[in-house]
């Protein structure tokens, strides 16, 4: 495909729910991408580091480093169902560059690069907010893009506006992102929330022959079997990050506004004028069509730039 290349840091904390994994996979696939940095979100970081490498190990893909996050011992270990894909990996094994400090790693990847990274945040915003702490001209040499936010619909029964996970988890995290004078790009609930693979699409994606979507299949089956059977029995569960992924390189297929966006300590993303200004994907022109992108890319190994 044409054109530069677009320098990526993906920060996630991929191994609690399932999507990270599927985005990650994703981005690989995504020509226009070029990942620089994987950095792993609260919690037990170094577990997910270990699933991030094994990944990228195994995808070919070991020139990619991984940052492992601040440590957070604030998550219970059956909120880690990806486990068994990864008890016999050692992280230390792993053939590219594991950085203890991913905080210090993300700082040095940005103020480093010879042109502005994009970086791509799909989990909560500790690591995020110790950068800017730490090194606040990473501002100025980055754009940010995140799945985060509930406007006007969730993806829950009721429906209705919900304090979203990766902001209600740090509030705080999340208001110093947002705060920060850079350029943002968010994809809510509204967007996110309703990506879901079904029927041939998802079937295109569980009998491939393609090595990589049969690994991120073989976490989504791990994952379910942890107690996810009954809700997801029918196709993919929500992938929410991909579409984090997505506006990475284009919002061809979403509407974007630009709006105030206040973060409250509860959670919430509130419309209030005077807020930080965010670019948000209130809603899809075309679904379907994103949803044979992300089938096609996870299938097809040409895609692989």
């Amino acid at each position: 495909m044409p054109g530069k290349k677009i320098p990526v840091i993906l920060d996630t904390d991929i191994g609690t729910d399932i999507d990270d994994t599927w985005a990650l996979a994703f981005l690989l696939r995504c020509p226009e991408l070029d990942l620089k940095l994987v950095t792993t979100a609260r919690g037990e970081t170094t577990h997910r580091a270990q699933i991030a490498a094994k990944l990228l190990e195994r995808a070919g893909r070991s020139d990619v480093p991984v940052g492992v996050g601040l440590p957070q011992e604030l998550l219970k270990k059956d909120r880690y169902p990806q486990r068994p894909w990864v008890e016999d990996y050692d992280l230390g094994s792993y053939p590219g560059k594991i950085h203890q400090d991913g905080v210090g790693a993300m700082i040095e990847a940005i103020m480093s690069a010879p042109e502005p990274i994009t970086l791509c945040a799909i989990g909560p915003l500790p690591n995020v907010k110790a950068a800017l702490a730490r090194e606040p001209r990473i501002a100025e040499r980055a754009r940010f893009v995140g799945m985060h936010g509930s406007f006007e619909w969730s993806h829950t029964e009721s429906g209705s506006q919900i304090p979203e996970w990766n902001v209600r988890a740090e509030p705080s995290a999340c208001q110093a992102t947002f705060a920060a004078p850079w350029d943002k790009t968010i994809t809510p609930l509204d967007t996110c929330g309703r990506v879901r693979l079904t029927g041939e699409k998802y079937r295109a994606v569980a009998e491939s022959g393609d090595p990589l979507a049969q690994d991120v299949i073989e976490n989504y089956r791990i994952w379910r079997e942890s107690g996810n059977v009954r809700r997801w029995s029918d196709g993919s569960s929500v992938l929410f990050d991909t579409v984090a992924v997505y506006l990475c390189y284009t919002d061809e297929l979403l509407n974007i506004k630009r709006q105030p966006v206040r973060v409250d300590d509860e959670g919430y993303t509130r419309i209030e004028q005077g807020a930080p200004q965010v670019n948000c994907a209130l809603s899809w022109k075309d679904l379907p069509a994103f949803e044979d992108l992300l089938v096609s890319r996870l299938t097809d190994t040409s895609s692989n730039g």
